[in-house]
C-alpha cells in the first residue's frame, strides 16, 4: 500500500482504507485506499497536481447515483465537503454554488431569492458537482439549460469552462482528463415567488408518489434510450419485483434497484445484468447503466 508520505502534503483529511459504504445511498461497498477531504480549492489543486504517477483518482458527491464495489476502490477518492465547496450565493440572476452544494437546497435557495427556472434541481438527489458532470435532469430541464459556466479543477489548473466548452450531451459533460468540477454559476429568471414554490411542491409530491425515495436505492438506475424510457422496458421484460440475493428492482418504479437490507454491491450490480440481458431478450434494445460503479469486485 502506498504511504501516506506518497501524497502531497494536504490541509484537508487524509484517511486510509476509509469505508465508503456509508457515504452511499445502496449503503454496500468495500472501502477507499485512501479518502481525502481537501480543505479547499488550493489543496485539492496541489492533490491533483502533485498526485503519484500512476495513482488512481475518483471523485464522488453526495455517492446517491453510485455503487462502490465490494472490493473498494484502489488510489485515491475525493470527496468535496464543507462551506470552502458547499458555498450559494446569489448573483444578480443567477446563483453561483459550490460543488458540494446538495441540488434541492440550490433550488429552495433560488426560489427565496426569487429566482425560477432551477425548480427542478429540488427533483434530483446529488450534489451540483455530480450533476456538472453528468448533466443532470429531471422534469423536462437539464443542467446544461441553465449553466453559464463551472469552475474545474485540473492538474494543470483552476479552469473556468462555459456550457458550449463542457460538451453536454444526454448525463454526460465532456469535462477535462483529470477534472473535478469545484464551483458554477447557474442561470435563473425572476419570478413569483408563490409560484415557483407550488412548482417545487409539485415536483416533490410527483417524486414521492412514483419513487421509492425512502428506500436504499441509487436513483435512475439506466438511460433512457432513444425513442424509449428505460422504466417501461424494464417492465415488458417481467422484471419489475425481480430479486437477486439482497437486491431487488422496486415494484413502485421499475427504474429504480434497491438494497433491501441484506445487498452486497455485488447482489446489486448482478440484479442490474440480469435486467440488462432480459431486456435485450425482450426488445433488442441494450440498456446503458446511468448508475456509475467504481472499484474493484471482491476477491
Amino acid at each position: 500500500m502506498t504511504s501516506r508520505a506518497a501524497l502531497p502534503p494536504l490541509r484537508g483529511r487524509v484517511q486510509a482504507d476509509a469505508p465508503l459504504a456509508p457515504f452511499t445511498w445502496f449503503r454496500v461497498g468495500g472501502p477507499a485506499q485512501w479518502l481525502v477531504r481537501p480543505a479547499d480549492a488550493d489543496d485539492l489543486l496541489l492533490l491533483l497536481r502533485d498526485l503519484p504517477a500512476g495513482m488512481p483518482l475518483t471523485a464522488i458527491g453526495a455517492a446517491s447515483n453510485l455503487i462502490v464495489r465490494d472490493g473498494g476502490v484502489r488510489g485515491v477518492v475525493v470527496k468535496l465537503a464543507g462551506r470552502a465547496f458547499g458555498s450559494i450565493d446569489t448573483d444578480g440572476e443567477g446563483i453561483v454554488v459550490g460543488a458540494a452544494a446538495l441540488d434541492t437546497t440550490v433550488a429552495e435557495h433560488a426560489a427565496a431569492s426569487g429566482l425560477g427556472g432551477l425548480e427542478f434541481l429540488c427533483g434530483i438527489p446529488g450534489t451540483i458537482g455530480g450533476a456538472v458532470a453528468m448533466n443532470a435532469g429531471a422534469y423536462g430541464s437539464e443542467i446544461k439549460d441553465v449553466l453559464d459556466w463551472a469552475e474545474v479543477a485540473t492538474p494543470a489548473g483552476l479552469l473556468r469552462l462555459t456550457a458550449s466548452e463542457l460538451g453536454f450531451a444526454y448525463r454526460k459533460a465532456a469535462l477535462p482528463q483529470g477534472g473535478i468540477v469545484v464551483r458554477a454559476r447557474l442561470r435563473g429568471a425572476p419570478g413569483d415567488a408563490a409560484a415557483i414554490a407550488s412548482r417545487m411542491a409539485e415536483i416533490r409530491a410527483a417524486r414521492e408518489a412514483t419513487q421509492p425515495v425512502r428506500s436504499r436505492t441509487g436513483g435512475s438506475t439506466f438511460k433512457n434510450p432513444p425513442g424509449h424510457r428505460a422504466w417501461q422496458l424494464v417492465d415488458e421484460a417481467g422484471c419489475r419485483g425481480l430479486r437477486y440475493g439482497g437486491a431487488q428492482v422496486s415494484a413502485l418504479h421499475a427504474n429504480f434497484l434497491l438494497n433491501t437490507g441484506g445487498a452486497t454491491a455485488a447482489d446489486i450490480e448482478g440484479l442490474g445484468e440480469q435486467v440488462r440481458a432480459r431486456v435485450k431478450a425482450a426488445t433488442g434494445v441494450e440498456l446503458e447503466w446511468e448508475i456509475k460503479r467504481i472499484g474493484e469486485l471482491a476477491r
